[in-house]
């Protein structure tokens, strides 16, 4: 079953345009990997889809409703979760109260306290603890803990792994499949491409707004993926970037 269906969207921010006619379908239960380079469009392609950004053109329907202009808190009631870039917690707020808040629009299902911290069992000793003082690996585990909470649907991770040592990477991407196992679609957005191809079932390159290339990472070369994010003629790219 198709999930998020989006069709020939357009979007951006006063008068820079930073999508062009995006066309994207992903399945429920699936793990979709939007790559691309800085400023190829890929965050704000889940402010989009989140109610943050507003489309100036095209359709995104979910679950069978177009849902482009349902305001953002709304869209958590529907059943989308953004991860923000930056984790972006509420600094002065324990780790409970920040958790709690994205409980407080969401839907009735199997995530609560209890269900995210076995996720994330090492934020269980800093539920008390002002968010502020967390590494940067613990309050990512908070961020998408954060998310669970809301019974998500579809959850938009942005750039999981920005500014993390690659051990913490490493263990926040093995909590990964417990997202979809919990009944949750990932939409994740990355530059480092061997993660994402590792836990991607599909990917979804942008390159300067448009899709340049997609399909299931088992059937792509490395090379037409290189040549997808940089730009370059087909076949060129000999090596991947990330």
């Amino acid at each position: 079953m198709t999930l998020l269906e989006v069709r020939g969207l357009d979007a951006g921010y006063g008068d820079f345009q930073a999508l062009f006619g995006i066309d994207v379908d992903v399945a429920e239960g699936e793990t979709l990997a939007m790559i691309g380079a800085n400023g190829a469009g890929k965050t704000t392609f889940l402010r989009v889809l989140a109610g943050q950004v507003p489309t100036r053109a095209g359709s995104i329907v979910f679950d069978g409703a177009d849902i482009a202009r349902v305001k953002a808190h709304r869209r958590v009631g529907l059943g989308i979760a953004l991860v923000p870039e930056g984790r972006k917690l509420f600094g002065s707020l324990t780790v409970r109260e920040n958790l709690f808040i994205g409980a407080h629009a969401g839907r009735p299902g199997r995530w609560n306290l209890d269900t995210v911290l076995d996720v994330f069992p090492l934020i269980r000793p800093l539920l008390d603890r002002p968010s502020h003082v967390l590494s940067g690996g613990e309050q990512q585990s908070v961020a998408i803990g954060r998310a669970l909470m809301s019974n998500p649907r579809m959850v938009l991770l942005d750039e999981v792994s920005l500014g993390l040592a690659p051990v913490v990477v490493k263990s926040l991407y093995e909590a990964l499949p417990a997202l979809s196992e919990g009944g949750a679609t990932v939409l994740l957005v990355e530059q480092d491409i061997g993660q994402a191809l590792e836990v991607a079932s599909r990917v979804v390159c942008l390159l300067e707004g448009r899709v340049s290339l997609e399909g299931r990472p088992a059937e792509l070369a490395r090379s037409d993926i290189t040549a997808a994010y940089f730009g370059l003629p087909a076949g060129a790219g000999a090596e991947g970037p990330g």
